[in-house]
């Protein structure tokens, strides 16, 4: 058989008992959920607020936003053609499909979102989901299921009951259990004097929340942690302490996104202390620049660190990976494409590790022996391998990517007025 880039990687990585088919094969499994909120920045289709007040902020204003449910659905479309493998959408619930009803969200039902079903199942994809507790006038005051008003906290927890009911019949139909993750925005732009009661209305809401019984085959719960946002510099009600307390004792996902936590903190370290308490994690891979900017995710030492954790412990089978940023000032699907090709390439990387030789020398005590493996292997040929499994998968090779970004822009993106 003629030497190609890849047999010429297969061989070099079977030099260091990797085996580039059997790392293929298990990348192939490992789904990423994409995040439907890069599509239009965060708009949804409710018309119900802006994100003032939410903590959230999308900034730029490049041409060609998707509008509607069909342009969205069709520029997800166009991004999944150029990733390899077989993935899910993240939905948020003000992403329904309300055919020009305004429904409160907390009398939202699975008839709003059975045409994503639909589209999903035609696609081959999975969904997860999200309460959307932003973006509405009972959200304007930066409370929520923490809010001192016992109505307010009351319409929250409906929403989150009927997110929940939604998530399980997502997931029954589809046949993939459906990771509901649930966020607010609750807190306070300056210090306040008491600390403890919002967070008792928190646990509270949670527990009211996650009351009804739904079967763990079509739904999972997730709760997601904060440092802070913009209007709640000084005090998060749902920190990470305080969901960490909670998913341990609750034994919930719990949701950490690799933007939430101060920049000197990193995940690899929290996803294998975590998982000695909960039985699963939700990753929401992002990337915040001295604040959680939700930047499109890099191939760079964070991402790579964070898929390490999950190979190096054995943690896939109980993480799920999404992604969640947004960034308005460049073309929507080329940033879809590159964070996801990048949490991929980051993920096989890992793969071709060779981790049992490495922790064979760690547990022998030689740790020179490890160190000089590892900066050996960053030699190896990992492109060679990437570029295999995106020709096996159908997608465009290296740059050639962005040459059908290009023309789906001129095409389709241009005419969007």
């Amino acid at each position: 058989m003629a030497s190609t880039p890849y047999t010429f990687a297969q061989e070099s990585y079977a030099a260091q008992g990797v085996d580039t088919e059997a790392a293929l094969r298990r990348l192939a499994g490992v789904p990423i959920s994409l995040h439907c909120w890069q599509g239009d920045d965060v708009g949804g289709f409710e018309a119900a607020g802006d994100l003032a007040g939410s903590g959230l902020a999308a900034t730029g204003n490049y041409p060609g936003k998707a509008r509607t449910i069909d342009e969205l659905r069709q520029d997800l479309g166009q991004a999944y053609k150029l990733i390899p493998g077989k993935h899910r959408l993240n939905l948020h619930a003000s992403y329904g499909d309300f055919g020009g009803q305004k429904i409160e969200r907390n009398a939202i039902g699975v008839a709003q979102f059975q045409s994503w079903i639909d589209w999903a199942r035609a696609l081959g994809l999975g969904l997860d989901f999200n309460p959307t507790y932003f973006a509405h006038p009972k959200a304007a005051s930066g409370l929520t299921l923490s809010h001192p008003d016992a109505g307010i906290r009351q319409y929250w927890i409906e929403h989150g009951i009927a997110c929940r009911r939604i998530g399980a019949e997502m997931g029954r139909q589809l046949g993939s259990p459906t990771v509901t993750n649930l966020w607010i925005p609750d807190g306070y732009k300056d210090n306040p004097v008491d600390r403890k009661a919002p967070r008792e209305r928190l646990a509270a809401s949670l527990d009211a929340i996650f009351a009804p019984a739904i079967d763990p085959r079509h739904n999972l719960d997730a709760v997601e942690c904060k440092l802070f946002g913009i209007g709640s510099e000084s005090y998060v009600v749902g920190s990470h302490e305080f969901y960490l307390g909670y998913a341990v004792k609750k034994q919930k996902l719990l949701c950490l996104d690799a933007g939430h936590f101060h920049p000197t903190e990193t995940l690899p370290d929290k996803i294998c202390s975590v998982l000695q308490h909960v039985p699963e994690l939700l990753l929401h891979v992002s990337r915040g620049v001295r604040w959680d900017s939700d930047h499109v995710v890099l191939f760079d030492d964070h991402l790579r660190g964070i898929m390490e954790e999950l190979v190096r412990g054995d943690f896939l089978g109980r993480t799920h990976i999404g992604l969640d940023y947004f960034d308005a000032s460049i073309n929507r699907i080329a940033a879809w494409a590159i964070g996801t090709r990048n949490a991929i390439k980051a993920l096989l990387i890992a793969l071709l590790e060779p981790t049992a030789q490495l922790r064979a020398l760690e547990n022998g005590g030689d740790f020179t022996g490890r160190l000089a493996m590892l900066e050996e292997i960053k030699g190896l040929p990992f492109g060679a391998v990437w570029d295999e499994y995106c020709r096996r998968s159908n997608v465009p090779v290296g740059g050639a990517w962005l040459d059908d970004v290009r023309a789906y822009e001129k095409a389709v993106l241009s005419k969007r007025a």
